[in-house]
């Protein structure tokens, strides 16, 4: 954003990478793949690079509210300083904070997930699919709760899936009956409560009795507990868990 500052213009975008997209190794691929379709489709886009910082997701739902509007009254600051209309993200979460949770305190924006950006290009042609990498694989969807049951969102990412040509296998559990990961509502950060089966081994449970070959997600923490999830399985050699960002760019049609 500095650099546009500088040069007097303005981006089409922000794009908002949050904590996991930024340090997590994982999730760091899914930020190159998104800017990889970014840079295809030809949007000009910036991020704040090391002046973003955490949307203050994690205090709030922790409990910590005082230390939340400390974190999101720095962020508006300076997202209004730079004149920021319009944002997109990886991370429901941040989504979520953004969106809902941030205009009460002065930071009214446009903020848009990924998934729908994404589904927004390939609408208006900006992206095109060749399809062929993933024709008639077993695809199955998990809709992370702070996009599906919080905001509502649940076709954008199955209409970027659907023209992937996959064989989508709905699991019993989705859309509004969709069952959390086990990693909201700040739960990423704390030990487990006691119980006789960990939420991310059921889900990815349910994911496999799919039969798919791919799990695909949208969040970074649905990443995590999925990938664990498969791994507590012994499946990790056979089923990917993949952001819908890396299925689309992976099927990428020269511009």
């Amino acid at each position: 954003m500095q650099e546009f500052l500088a040069a007097g213009e303005s981006p089409e975008i922000l794009f908002w990478v949050g904590c996991a997209g930024s340090f997590d190794e994982r999730a760091q691929r899914v930020s190159r793949a998104f800017s990889q379709l970014l840079e295809k489709a030809g949007v000009s886009f910036a991020i704040l690079g090391t002046e973003e910082g955490c949307t203050g997701d994690p205090a709030k739902r922790a409990g910590n509210e005082f230390l939340f509007q400390m974190q999101a009254l720095q962020n508006i600051e300076l997202l209004n300083g730079y004149g920021v209309k319009r944002m997109v993200t990886a991370c429901p979460h941040c989504y979520n904070t953004l969106k809902n949770e941030y205009p009460q305190l002065g930071g009214s924006y446009e903020v848009l997930h990924h998934t729908q950006f994404l589904n927004e290009l390939l609408e208006s042609g900006r992206l095109a699919i060749e399809g062929g990498g993933f024709k008639g694989k077993k695809i199955t969807y998990h809709d992370s709760c702070y996009l599906g049951r919080a905001n509502g969102i649940y076709e954008a990412p199955r209409m970027v899936m659907e023209r992937l040509d996959a064989d989508l296998q709905e699991m019993k559990r989705c859309r509004t009956n969709g069952l959390c990961c086990g990693a909201g509502g700040a739960q990423m950060f704390k030990e487990a409560e006691k119980g006789d089966r960990e939420v991310n081994h059921v889900r990815a449970e349910e994911a496999l009795a799919t039969g798919a070959e791919i799990i695909a997600v949208n969040c970074p923490f649905c990443m995590t507990m999925m990938a664990d999830g498969t791994k507590h399985y012994n499946k990790e050699n056979e089923v990917q868990v993949l952001d819908v960002a890396e299925l689309l760019n992976q099927s990428q049609a020269p511009q």
